[in-house]
């Protein structure tokens, strides 16, 4: 046990230390970039003199080591400031889209397990012949086409000519499917190797043999003792490819309409909200670090032996 804390101990401070690069990278590279945010607040009608007052106002004049100093010491209450273009709290406005963002992730986590398990068996189970070569082939072509092609395609094809789903925005599950296929569909081809090859593999081992030796049915094996240990890595997978989604769907949700996170993010990098776009980051670094971080005890508590190797 004691083991096992000094471990989680580890981690946890790994994760802090992980969170702190990712805030002080945002704070240094957004204000690299071209624009200044009280030009864009005002207009290009704005003088000088009221670019420079508001400027100052919002403490933009500071040296940037101050700036930086002052903002690591609000950003530990979690007060990422207001937006300098939509008002308010920044975080609140964050805060108030990331569900949607999140809700997104999760149906594509769950078209990605429902499609991908069944094929990834039947691939392993049909192995080398022409049903493995149909899942493989369509798996690899589905992994490389772009993902804001495959966006518009869809739209183009099961929106505007079929007419079953609409194009954009949200409000209901229709509005989900299209945006959640687009942002799993590179994924799944991945997630079905990654089960084929783990079960051809597990399946070739002694203790299998070993079970087909006492007469046990085929099915019995497979899913009874070989798809748990092919889990481990699938499970890992799946816990980084939430994070993944959480990450790709900035994209996603620009080419969907879809009002989440990614969305916000693009107008706020756009508009120079400073504040917006770094209480995102740090809040998509923090998801991130902590899908991580249950992955990993997950993995321990799925095979101890694993969790005992990290302990030492």
């Amino acid at each position: 046990m004691d083991r096992l804390a000094g471990y989680l101990i580890r981690r946890i401070l790994y994760s802090l230390f992980v969170i702190w690069g990712a805030v002080t990278i945002i704070f240094f590279v957004i204000r690299v970039v071209p624009g200044d945010p009280a030009t864009v607040m005002l207009g290009t009608s704005a003088t000088e003199e009221q670019i420079l007052e508001l400027q100052k106002e919002l403490g933009l004049n500071d040296p940037l080591l101050v700036q930086y100093v002052n903002y690591l010491k609000d950003a530990v209450n979690l007060d990422f400031g207001e937006s300098f273009k939509l008002g308010g709290s920044a975080l609140d406005h964050v805060f108030y889209r990331f569900p949607f963002t999140i809700t997104l992730a999760v149906t594509a986590i769950i078209i990605s397990i429902t499609v991908s398990l069944p094929l990834g068996i039947l691939a392993a189970k049909k192995s080398n012949g022409i049903i493995d070569w149909m899942i493989s082939t369509t798996s690899l072509l589905g992994q490389s086409l772009p993902t804001f092609w495959v966006g518009i395609m869809l739209i183009i094809i099961f929106a505007r000519f079929l007419g079953l789903f609409p194009s954009g925005g949200s409000g209901s599950i229709a509005h989900l499917i299209l945006p959640a296929t687009t942002l799993c569909l590179p994924f799944i081809g991945m997630i079905i190797r990654l089960i084929r090859n783990g079960l051809l593999d597990e399946l070739s081992r002694g203790y299998v043999q070993t079970a087909r030796s006492k007469g046990l049915k085929e099915n019995s094996i497979l899913y009874i003792h070989v798809l748990r240990n092919v889990l481990i890595p699938v499970i890992t997978v799946m816990g980084l490819l939430l994070g993944e989604f959480i990450g790709s769907a900035i994209i996603i949700e620009v080419v969907f309409s879809w009002p989440g996170i990614g969305r916000l993010l693009v107008d706020s990098i756009l508009n120079r909200d400073y504040a917006i776009v770094q209480a995102s980051v740090v809040l998509l670094a923090t998801v991130y670090v902590f899908l991580n971080l249950v992955v990993d005890i997950l993995y321990g508590y799925i095979d101890p032996r694993i969790q005992v190797e990290e302990s030492r």
